[in-house]
């Protein structure tokens, strides 16, 4: 139960930190601050992947930051640090399947998912 409320805290605030982000007036087409965010939450796992791997980190501020914050603030990094282990491993094939079937997949899953708004 702890660690579920540590994932939970770090969680709330990556998602008020990704809001608080989106309120920054920007008004062209290219998604820029989802670009930014979503290349900053990649930095920060892999960060936060490398120094739990130098050093002796709690594993409530792992959850909390790797989990929770980079999970509220983008799951983006998630999918990047998952991309990266397998290139790291030389999983090559299974990195570049990985990376083509959640973007085709996600892509798909948002135009279904407005399509399906339109139908209910």
């Amino acid at each position: 139960m702890k660690n579920i409320i540590v994932v939970g805290l770090g969680g709330a605030l990556g998602s008020m930190l990704r809001y608080t982000i989106s309120l920054i007036p920007y008004k062209y087409t290219f998604p820029l601050l989802t670009l930014v965010i979503n290349i900053c939450g990649a930095i920060l796992i892999g960060y936060i992947t490398g120094i739990t791997i130098r050093k002796d980190i709690s594993v409530n501020s792992v959850l909390f930051f790797k989990t929770g914050l980079c999970g509220g603030f983008t799951t983006f990094s998630t999918f990047s640090l998952e991309a990266y282990s397998l290139f790291q491993n030389e999983n090559y094939g299974y990195a570049i399947l990985y990376i083509l079937l959640s973007f085709a997949g996600c892509f798909a899953g948002v135009f279904f998912g407005t399509k399906l708004t339109n139908l209910l």
